[in-house]
């Protein structure tokens, strides 16, 4: 089986220029083919394949000579991502590609010798230095696959996808069903509530008034630049409360079950409709 490990990491200053480079070419192969595809289907009803991409992407960086700037292990898995989410589409699981913001999250993914892990240090492509992880655990292996990221508080993460045993827990007796609730994470057939943080509720004074702040400064000014990003490191912060939150939730459910049962439930309905 394989597993994701995710770790933060801080690019020194030569670094940050060469991740701004890629994730640059990245949108810009991403937004340029999705347009060109968009484009062929509304035109003759031709659907572009992965070969069709590849071959055209031969051409744009003969056309645009800074895409070879970047390694291009990360432009080519940006093609067959971008083949993927259209056939995620197709088959009706995901909804139409759209394009990238540049103030969005950025990401690119390295396979093959673009990527190296040795002497628990991690390799990209392009860079002489290993990148800065804070490392909370050893990897069990070296990685078949590197995405790094960058979110909108300017948070860089690096995901190792790694080949590992899958971890057989102790047997337990107990069985359990959920329930999903409003004013609970969950509730248990046993009648335990999980109780609900709400971390939302906690910060949204804080949230509201960073939000004003940002409302007032004039677009394009260094000083929104600045008010944007408090506000995203505050969305950041609340994002992180929440997913930590579930995944203590979730591992303690796992590891005292041997069997959770759980009601298919909509859960954007009960919302809408709490009685």
């Amino acid at each position: 089986a394989k597993r994701a490990y995710k770790f933060r990491f801080y690019p020194t200053d030569e670094q940050a220029v060469l991740l701004a480079q890629t994730f640059g070419c990245v949108r810009f192969i991403w937004n340029n083919t999705l347009a060109w595809r968009s484009e062929l289907y509304k035109k003759d009803g031709t659907s572009a394949g992965q070969s069709d991409a590849e071959k055209r992407l031969v051409n744009l960086k003969a056309e645009f000579p800074w895409l070879a700037e970047v390694s291009s292990v990360c432009l080519q898995q940006t093609l067959r991502d971008q083949t993927q989410a259209f056939k995620n589409f197709w088959d009706k699981r995901a909804a139409y590609p759209s394009f990238k913001k540049k103030g969005g999250r950025q990401a690119f993914r390295l396979v093959g010798n673009a990527q190296r892990y040795r002497d628990g240090q991690l390799f990209i492509a392009k860079s002489r230095e290993p990148l800065a992880v804070r490392w909370s655990q050893k990897l069990p292996c070296a990685p078949s696959s590197t995405t790094i990221s960058k979110d909108r508080a300017n948070r860089y993460f690096v995901s190792c996808l790694c080949e590992v045993e899958p971890e057989t827990l102790p047997v337990v007796s107990k069985t359990t069903g959920v329930d999903l609730g409003l004013t609970d994470l969950f509730i248990t057939s046993d009648g335990f509530k999980s109780g609900n943080p709400r971390y939302m509720k906690k910060y949204a004074a804080k949230l509201a008034f960073l939000q004003r702040q940002l409302a007032k400064k004039a677009k394009g000014s260094q000083n929104r630049a600045k008010a944007r990003f408090k506000v995203a490191r505050l969305h950041a912060k609340i994002a992180d409360c929440r997913r930590d939150a579930t995944h203590k939730a979730t591992r303690t459910l796992i590891n005292e079950n041997q069997v959770v049962c759980v009601e298919p439930l909509a859960v954007k309905n009960m919302i809408k409709h709490p009685t």
